[in-house]
């Protein structure tokens, strides 16, 4: 389980407040016990813990937020949309959007009690569990990526069109509305070619957004996926996004604080599959030959990750970031956006 602190002072609510709302929809709810889990550095995520069991809550961020970000609502509708598919994710339980309640939207779901892996290198598994710990994971994408949305009821999720170009222009609009100080001329000539440079569209699916290793919950004692966590970002999209994000460790380096990387290490010895084999095991799993426009892939989600931190730097400095080391992770942007940049023009890492 990950790490749990008290509440964070500026992520405080009115716990008797939530008590009250929450038991006219959870039967024998009883009192409440709040604390926050540490790690996620968008919506603030809190454990329940209540004579009904166990629940987890995620809500949106005080202050003033950007356009199009911290979707809590979204999350909850996509969660029940895959509640009992072929894709695990935790039970849904309510939603609440009226901000009276605790300031702002949140939803409710299920605990589920599993192990996340933070590090990329699997520190403390052998290389058969290192092994199984990345096929379960690719596995569970590809059955992801294999969703039919229309029946799942997820018409109107997303704009399926054009999609690569509004994503650029999405992130490109963050990154800007959350430089602090001068804007970063590498950045800028990532931007220019990514647009540039798009590969062909590719045939819809549900794309996660932050598909990687931190973000599924694993059984205690086997490598079996329970949940897929954190949908904040999915919407109807390109596949190929999630894919390339998931493999953004092989392109970063390894023993860097906070960049969980795997450059650098042997991966064979370690039981990790490599990038290529990786990317084939996915394509077989989905009937895909070949894969068009990798690097762009791989660029754009280097980028994308850079204005991400970008705005949790950003809201660092507004004093609402939901990690305490939030100052700290907006720096690294810079190596993403370095690396992006090395990518896009052939200049390696």
């Amino acid at each position: 389980m990950p790490a749990l602190t008290d509440v964070l002072p500026a992520h405080r609510f009115d716990e008797e407040r939530l008590r009250a709302y929450l038991s006219g929809h959870i039967p024998g709810l009883g009192a409440i016990a709040v604390r926050q889990f540490q790690g996620g550095q968008s919506n603030p995520t809190f454990l329940l813990d209540t004579a009904a069991g166990r629940f987890v809550l995620r809500k949106k961020p005080p202050g003033p937020l950007l356009p199009s970000a911290h979707q809590v609502e979204r999350e909850h509708r996509i969660i029940a949309a895959l509640h009992g598919s072929g894709v695990p994710v935790p039970r849904p339980v309510l939603l609440c959007e009226d901000p009276e309640v605790i300031g702002t939207a949140f939803y409710v779901m299920d605990y589920v009690d599993g192990r996340i892996f933070e590090r990329t290198d699997l520190e403390g598994l052998d290389p058969a569990g290192r092994g199984a710990v990345y096929d379960a994971m690719n596995a569970t994408m590809a059955a992801l990526h294999r969703v039919d949305w229309t029946a799942a009821g997820l018409d109107g999720f997303g704009k399926p069109e054009n999609y690569l170009a509004r994503q650029v222009d999405r992130w490109s609009r963050q990154y800007r509305a959350s430089i602090v100080g001068e804007p970063d001329p590498v950045m800028e000539d990532v931007i220019g070619w990514l647009g540039a440079s798009m590969p062909p569209e590719e045939p819809t699916t549900i794309a996660h957004g932050d598909f990687r290793l931190g973000n599924l919950l694993y059984a205690h004692g086997e490598p079996r996926v329970l949940a897929v966590l954190d949908w904040e970002l999915s919407t109807l999209g390109n596949p190929l996004g999630d894919l390339a994000y998931c493999c953004l460790p092989y392109h970063l380096p390894a023993g860097v604080e906070g960049v969980k990387g795997l450059r650098g290490l042997d991966l064979a010895a370690l039981g990790i599959p490599s990038e290529e084999a990786f990317v084939e095991a996915y394509c077989r799993r989905t009937g895909r030959v070949g894969i068009a426009g990798w690097t762009f892939y791989l660029t754009f989600s280097l980028f994308r990750l850079a204005a991400i931190l970008q705005g949790v730097h950003a809201r660092a400095v507004q004093g609402n970031a939901s990690n305490a080391n939030a100052l700290e992770v907006g720096k690294r942007a810079t190596l993403l956006a370095r690396t992006a940049r090395g990518l896009a023009f052939g200049k390696g890492h």
